[in-house]
């Protein structure tokens, strides 16, 4: 099919003038990795940054490291997290800390101000200086020291790409995308681990197979292959503690509580977001009644338009109710106000994805 690179997605207005356009690239696959819809690029090489951490963490699981160290769902999901450094994030880190036996000091991820105003101006107000537990990739820095542990290998260098458990995430993170391990490339990320990137539409791959796990493993069904259980145990993780992926307010947070497990969904820094939704929780022919993924990448990086991107595929696809989407309203379609809280402008995304002809699965 052909792409165009560079189309805008979403319009910046101010006074009824346009102010910013912001391009974006789309990909929306079936369970078997077919594409079924595209705006932009769908194969665009994309660095998905922190979108990448449930199958950082499924690498980190498969070491058996969760059995060992006594980690429950709730540490689960903020491994799986970037979140808002809020005390219950900051707490539960240095419980699971405690569990692996490990140190803040032995943590390689550095300290940066909160995701959350609201954590940051109460940092401010207490002269507050954080640590590594502070990160919003802390959770995901003890899963690592935990599955170093757990294949007996040393947790000083567990950030390193050439550590031995660096070696399992990345044969981990290209074997659940149906990539070959050297169709991953990979760079280092704010939080000073590894980071990859692939084509765009093997990032909603790996979210349909989170979604699709979920949907095999329902109650009372088939065990499943132990790959299964661990991505239906991340989907669960993930969507019963929203509040661990990100934190209050926050878009995953507030997207996941809207949806009620229907769809798991995670942000990756300079605008990337995918999300896996179930068969049950959308309406889209080319699913045969399975779980889609789907995957954006703003060329901007832009924050709020990714929002606004991410919501109106899921209206263009009829994913979940009109109240589950009415509840992220304001992201959908944010108004922009001045400093007297004067209506300026707004924001609109107006855009129609594509239905793809050659939909043929990677592998």
């Amino acid at each position: 099919m052909a792409t165009h690179a560079f189309e805008p997605a979403v319009t910046v207005y101010r006074g009824g003038l346009v102010e910013t356009t912001h391009a974006a690239h789309i990909a929306v696959v079936d369970a078997d990795g077919r594409l079924c819809y595209a705006f932009g690029n769908p194969h665009r090489v994309t660095l998905v940054r922190s979108a990448a951490k449930p199958a950082q963490a499924l690498a980190v699981a498969e070491t058996g490291a969760l059995e060992r160290f006594g980690f429950d769902d709730t540490d689960l999901a903020l491994m799986c997290g970037s979140n808002s450094s809020e005390d219950r994030h900051i707490e539960r880190v240095r419980q699971m800390l405690a569990k692996v036996a490990a140190q803040e000091s032995d943590m390689r991820c550095g300290a940066h101000v909160p995701l959350s105003d609201a954590v940051y101006r109460a940092w401010i107000k207490r002269d507050f200086t954080p640590g590594p537990v502070c990160s919003n990739c802390a959770g995901k820095h003890v899963g690592m020291l935990a599955g170093a542990r757990a294949i007996e290998a040393p947790i000083a260098d567990y950030h390193l790409p050439e550590h031995p458990l660096q070696a399992r995430v990345k044969h981990t993170v290209a074997d659940v995308c149906d990539l070959p391990d050297d169709g991953v490339q990979w760079a280092i990320d704010g939080c000073n681990l590894p980071t990859p990137a692939f084509p765009l539409d093997r990032l909603a791959r790996l979210y349909a197979r989170l979604a699709d796990a979920a949907d095999a493993l329902v109650p009372g069904g088939a065990a499943g292959s132990l790959r299964t259980q661990a991505l239906a145990r991340i989907y669960r993780a993930m969507t019963s503690y929203p509040a661990m992926v990100a934190g209050e307010g926050r878009f995953c947070t507030v997207l996941m509580e809207a949806f009620e497990g229907a769809l798991v969904g995670k942000v990756g820094a300079d605008g990337s977001y995918a999300i896996g939704v179930r068969a049950s929780g959308h309406a889209v022919p080319q699913g045969r009644g399975r779980a889609i993924g789907i995957a954006v990448k703003m060329e901007d990086g832009n924050a709020t338009a990714l929002y606004a991107t991410v919501m109106e595929v899921l209206a263009q696809l009829g994913v979940g109710t009109a109240a589950q989407r009415a509840a992220l309203e304001r992201f959908h379609a944010p108004q922009i106000r001045n400093t007297k809280n004067v209506e300026t402008g707004g924001v609109a995304a107006n855009f129609s994805l594509r239905p793809c002809a050659d939909n043929q699965p990677t592998r």
